[in-house]
């Protein structure tokens, strides 16, 4: 996600992007493709030569540890934009830290998928201070996606985004759990899935990222499951829905029944890192979906 979003970044971008990554290697080759990228030594001087930096992180430690290491270096022209999926309370927590060194924080995290993020049509879900410092980061927003809303305060970009998907989740087992069955009645899953996509059946798990191979020619089902959003981190991103859920005490009956699916998978050494349309492949080989008795007979 982050390399799609550095490489509209560096190609849209008016003046020079600064790149910072543990992974020394990607940086290297990343500002030997894109001439206007330079590599930084750490998030600290990142943070100190440019007026706005943008974190993309896989968890809330990573976030707090990077934040931790560049805060000295900010000041009340900073803003701070992270995209990372996390906790809404880490996210208050970050920002309040942000906010009394005078700079601006945001969480916002990001819907499209790896997708989006290669092609600039990423939709960014915003918990800003006031919706006047929200206007400041929409120019730097659109030239990595299509859309941003303001969600409210800070930490609501994360509650959003916990939603969206768990919501994601659901509707992508359901479409498998609906192609499978076509399958084991007759039809041609292929088919389904393309009376789905004109049908109301359709869903960004039908007609964009349809986990039954040769539906939508982008999707990962056509890449044996490789690339997109993998099993480990949509099990990361239902653990964090569920905390929340429980914490204002609700009981979302199909999303918790998705996190354990999901949560499943992020353990299989043949799944983790697939993404998450890997579920229908897993289906098609796991017992739980063969029932050999009629319903009659169950």
């Amino acid at each position: 996600m982050g390399h799609g979003m550095a490489k509209n970044l560096a190609a849209k971008t008016q003046g020079d992007l600064l790149v910072y990554d543990v992974n020394k290697a990607a940086v290297e080759k990343f500002v030997d493709q894109y001439p206007k990228a330079k590599a930084a030594e750490n998030p600290a001087e990142l943070a100190d030569k440019a007026s706005t930096v943008i974190t993309m992180l896989p968890e809330a430690s990573h976030v707090q540890s990077v934040y931790a290491s560049l805060i000295d270096a900010i000041d009340q022209d900073s803003l701070l934009i992270d995209s990372s999926t996390i906790d809404a309370e880490s996210a208050r927590s970050i920002a309040k830290q942000v906010i009394e060194r005078k700079a601006t924080p945001f969480d916002a995290p990001v819907s499209g998928g790896a997708v989006g993020a290669e092609n600039g049509t990423l939709t960014f879900m915003v918990g800003a201070p006031s919706e006047a410092d929200f206007e400041k980061i929409k120019p730097t927003l659109a030239l990595m996606g299509r859309n941003s809303i303001l969600c409210g305060s800070n930490g609501t970009g994360q509650v959003a985004k916990l939603c969206n998907n768990m919501l994601l989740a659901v509707s992508m087992i359901g479409v498998s759990e609906a192609l499978l069955l076509a399958g084991r009645l007759g039809m041609d899953p292929k088919l389904l899935g393309s009376i789905m996509n004109t049908s109301t059946g359709r869903c960004w798990s039908s007609d964009t990222n349809n986990p039954h191979p040769g539906v939508i020619p982008t999707a990962p089902a056509n890449r044996d499951y490789a690339g997109g959003f993998a099993n480990k981190l949509m099990a990361k991103d239902l653990r964090l829905a569920m905390k929340a859920a429980f914490d204002s005490g609700t009981t979302p009956i199909l999303g918790t029944t998705a996190a354990q699916i999901y949560s499943d998978l992020s353990t299989m050494h043949d799944y983790n890192t697939l993404d998450f349309s890997s579920v229908y492949k897993w289906m098609k080989t796991d017992t739980h979906f063969v029932n050999n008795k009629k319903p009659e007979d169950a």
